[in-house]
């Protein structure tokens, strides 16, 4: 009983189904004479024991040739066999009636299942292996139109399969699929390109085994095959068989094969039908109409676009190549650099209600009346330093770190920020920002999540392999080791706690290796347990050892343990600095020296927030005369400036090669700006495309509610249209409603697509802290969430509810109209795609673009020509009708259904009506039936503009503003 079959033969219950040639229990033994017609009673080549068959003793029959014998030579010899093996007209696999006459055929081209036997003639091959080598080739066609399909032909449609014998033992064995045949009429030569090839060696084989043994090439032979053949001259031709590993241990020109025979038993109204069909092409649509210069032309320019996309693609492969070959090797070192500051200012501007108040704020160009957020704050943290901001509400913290991280403020900032470093000139300080509110994809891992922002925030010349060793040390490093491969989860779905989310968001800076971190309240919302441990992660951060680092974060009212972790403290209150210095007990001691007792065993953090909240008057006088210290030998000098920071020379600062980013000065915004820490992608945006499209798979995968519920709803709605519009007739009444049909399911595409435009808003927040931190650019993440939120949730339930629809309608019944019905469908679903999707890029308020989504789908139904005649609609109003997708989208339905000669026969008044239904849709809804292409260019043109639209919105609107 065979278990497996050789030569790629089928199993077919206890036995194998044998390609042309082979026979025996799992296919192993060439045939030994006989001709291609006894199937499976031909003689086979014998086992010899301690061997394997052997063929070279085999003797072909008068009129067959070939290793094997399965070249036929003369027709009088096919047509013998054929009727030897016990065939009679109609008994084949041919049709009754087919004049079944059979030729031989020994040209290069197949009409349906043609053998050929070459001798290989390569001299690498010849220096390892110096006895003759053949190798026989079965192309198969057209399998139903070769005499007795699965015997004189083996395989599906489009199908090679080979074997290579030596010394008349073979060696190995391939097979390729979808191959198609390609004719030169004017030479006789033909060529095979098939899209994928495999290979399997015989074992014990001369080429398989032994020192010199082939077997890891020949298993690993894959991808193109092509098999290119002259034309015959004296009996022979000459062919290669090439293929991308074959080319590199062969040479250049493939496998080279000499002598070959080619004999194909074939009927002679096979060759004359497939003759006469190959030729006399008019090379326009049959019964159709030329195509006009407009509908060429946009057909043009879509081609264009086309091929601009695949240059782009490939220019994406090459920078990505040129990306991952460049560059550091490793993820470097990071720490080492400090942060600086000093006349920090802010202002916004004064509410001011009215239009009058407008007015002035829009004319006003100074700081004049504008509220003070941050007057003349200063400080200096150095790596291996954690430096706390502290203060009341509304004192200025969130926005002092986030001026330092460099993120993008409405108002008026003055100022001079640097980063010194002690390895030297830094070009561009990594600085790693932490928000307040942990946004994180919530059906990631913890792992999973980091190793997506070390994919895309470390440079493209580092190992995945390194990249992952990281986030497994930072996820023993942040203490989350336990909870790894748990899903974040967010408040619909359980998941991780919020003071692990915490960390895993400080992780997520830190995988980049930030030069300094900026944290804006990492323990709000903690308890006292939690808060300790993110604190005990940010102190042996900025203490490492190897990379110290400088640690800034905004602490409200931090516990007495926590509080202990901080080296530095900057006090807040009312936008002016009341203390910089040493941590502990020193700012304690500092105030009680000015009046405002401490009491032993309190908790300095809750002291400090008490003065901050009502200072007295004096002690913001006595800060200029005292320079706000705790009496360090560090805090001696001040820049002057009355906020106790440490001295800055500006002017030094800015003329070197220290990265600087000066804020403003003298009241005016500066123009020298220089962006300093995140915001640069590190990787190529085909990266960027693969990583994001990773995630998206992985959430798909996870998370399949939305994409059940979408086939459901299609499955659903397509049997209740189906029903509705069950078989209608050909009546002017029926007409109407297969028209009514093709609306119903415009409609439905352009309301559903409502869910394009809240999945925009529900990532939007994700999206915008990864943009702000220079993970990727917007365009990658558009194209992934298009293609993501596009495949599985619109164009997959658009088929699904088209298709049952179609069929329970009784629309057009050939695949040629079904088709098209279907791309009009999918084109439209795209538009409506990218509407909705430039509606959510828009309006941050997802209520109102959904509003809006949902009057504009009204719109669209009124202008589509169902309810009301286009060429009714008065002038100044019908020129709407342009920009209504849905318009071209019914147009070009009915202008399908009509296209497939649909006609109407009716009566009106006892008068019979027999006229074509172009007729009655030009009369009902004022379609031309000339339109189709052109609606699918306007379509094509609906989608290239509101995907610019949605582009251009993501770059400009869609960032985060401060």
């Amino acid at each position: 009983m065979a278990t497996s079959c050789a030569n790629y033969g089928s199993l077919n219950g206890s036995t194998c189904d044998c390609p042309t040639g082979f026979g025996g229990g799992n296919c192993s033994q060439p045939a030994c004479g006989g001709n291609i017609f006894q199937g499976s009673g031909r003689p086979l080549a014998d086992w010899t024991l301690g061997s394997l068959p052997n063929i070279t003793g085999c003797a072909c029959a008068d009129g067959w040739t070939g290793t094997g014998c399965n070249v036929c030579q003369t027709a009088s010899v096919c047509q013998s066999a054929y009727s030897g093996a016990g065939y009679s007209p109609g008994s084949s696999g041919l049709a009754d009636g087919t004049n079944e006459t059979l030729v031989c055929n020994a040209d290069a081209r197949v009409y349906a299942a043609g053998q050929m036997s070459c001798a290989v003639n390569n001299p690498t091959l010849q220096a390892l292996f110096p006895l003759s080598s053949n190798l026989n080739i079965l192309r198969t066609l057209n399998p139903s139109l070769t005499p007795v399909p699965n015997i004189t032909g083996f395989g599906p449609a489009g199908s090679v399969y080979a074997q290579l014998f030596y010394a008349g033992v073979e060696q190995f064995y391939c097979s390729a699929s979808s191959c198609t045949q390609t004719l030169d009429n004017s030479t006789g030569a033909a060529d095979w390109t098939c899209a994928s090839l495999a290979c399997a060696c015989v074992a014990n084989t001369t080429f398989c085994s032994g020192a010199e043994s082939l077997s890891s090439i020949v298993g690993g032979l894959s991808g193109q095959l092509v098999i290119s053949c002259d034309a015959p001259s004296g009996g022979s031709a000459s062919c290669a068989f090439k293929q991308d590993t074959i080319d590199s241990v062969f040479g250049s020109g493939g496998l080279t094969l000499t002598g070959c025979t080619f004999g194909e038993c074939v009927a002679q109204d096979v060759i004359d039908d497939v003759t006469n069909n190959s030729t006399g092409s008019s090379g326009t649509a049959r019964g159709g109409k030329p195509l006009g210069g407009g509908v060429i032309a946009g057909l043009a320019v879509v081609g264009g676009l086309i091929l601009l996309a695949l240059l782009v693609l490939a220019y994406g492969f090459w920078a990505q190549r040129r990306a991952r070959r460049a560059g550091p090797k490793s993820a470097g070192q990071s720490g080492g650099v400090a942060v600086e500051w000093s006349d920090m200012s802010y202002f916004v501007p004064q509410a001011e209600s009215g239009w009058s108040g407008m007015l002035r704020r829009r004319g006003r160009r100074d700081l004049s009346d504008q509220k003070v957020i941050l007057d003349n704050v200063g400080g200096r943290v150095q790596p291996g330093e954690i430096m706390a901001v502290m203060g009341p509400s509304g004192a200025g913290k969130t926005t002092m770190i986030e001026i330092l991280a460099g993120k993008h403020k409405s108002g008026r900032t003055t100022g001079l920020v640097s980063f010194p470093s002690s390895h030297g000139p830094v070009h561009a300080p990594r600085i790693g920002f932490v928000p307040q509110q942990d946004v994180l994809p919530p059906m990631l891992t913890v792992s999973e999540a980091l190793l997506f922002a070390a994919r895309l925030r470390l440079p493209e010349s580092i190992p995945d392999t390194e990249k992952r060793a990281r986030v497994d040390a930072l996820v023993a490093q942040l203490g989350l080791a336990h909870i790894r491969d748990t899903r974040i989860g967010d408040g619909e779905r359980r998941g991780i706690s919020g003071g692990e989310m915490r960390r895993v968001s400080i992780g997520l800076e830190l995988v980049a290796r930030p030069d300094v971190l900026i944290l804006d309240e990492p323990t709000s919302g903690l308890d006292s347990v939690s808060a300790k441990k993110v604190g005990e992660v940010l102190r042996g951060l900025a203490h490492d050892n190897e990379n110290p680092t400088a640690v800034i974060a905004s602490i409200h009212q931090p516990s007495s343990q926590l509080f202990q972790c901080f080296d530095k403290i900057i006090l807040l209150s009312h936008g002016r600095a009341l203390y910089y210095g040493a941590g502990g007990l020193a700012p304690a001691d500092y105030f009680a020296s000015r009046g405002i007792p401490y009491s032993t065993g309190y908790n300095v953090a809750d002291y400090l927030l008490d003065v901050a909240s009502d200072p007295p008057v004096g002690l913001f006088q006595s800060v200029g005369s005292t320079g706000n210290r705790d009496g360090s030998e560090e805090g001696k000098g001040s820049n002057g400036n009355g906020n106790g920071a440490d001295s800055v020379d500006v002017e030094k600062a800015a003329s070197s090669s220290v990265p600087v980013l000066t804020l403003g000065a003298n009241g005016q915004t500066s123009r020298r700006k220089r962006r300093v820490g995140g915001g640069t992608c590190a990787t190529t945006f085909l990266t960027q495309l693969e990583v994001l499209s990773g995630r998206e798979w992985v959430i798909l995968r996870r998370d399949k509610t939305l994409f059940l519920t979408h086939i459901a709803v299609s499955c659903v709605l397509g049997v209740f249209v189906g029903g509705l519009y069950y078989k209608i007739g050909v009546t002017i009444a029926g007409f109407q409603s297969r028209v009514g049909c093709l609306f119903f399911l415009g409609a439905l595409i352009a309301f559903s697509s409502l869910s394009a435009l809240y999945n925009i808003v529900e990532i939007r927040p994700l999206f915008l802290r990864e943009r702000s931190a220079g993970y990727y650019s917007p365009t990658a993440w558009l194209l992934s969430r298009f293609v993501f939120d596009v495949v599985p949730l619109r164009v997959i339930p658009t088929i699904i509810v088209s298709s049952i629809t179609y069929w329970m309608v009784g629309l057009a019944h050939d695949a040629a109209h079904f088709f098209k019905f279907l791309f009009i469908l999918v084109l439209y679903t795209l538009v409506m795609t990218l509407f909705n999707f430039l509606l959510a890029c828009l309006f941050r308020n997802g209520g109102i673009a959904i509003l809006l989504s949902a009057l504009l789908a009204l719109y669209q139904m009124t202008y589509a020509g169902f309810f009301v005649h286009l060429g009714s609609i008065p002038p100044v109003l019908r020129w709407l009708q342009w920009l209504c997708p849905l318009k071209y989208n019914l147009e070009a339905l009915s202008v399908n259904e009509v296209g497939s000669g649909l006609m109407i026969k009716d009566s009106l008044d006892g008068v019979p009506v027999d006229v074509s239904a172009s007729l009655i849709m030009e009369t009902l809804f004022g379609f031309g039936a000339d339109n189709y292409y052109r609606d699918v260019l306007v379509l094509f043109a609906f989608i290239a503009g509101f995907g610019l639209m949605v582009i251009g919105t993501v770059w400009v609107k869609v960032r985060e503003r401060r």
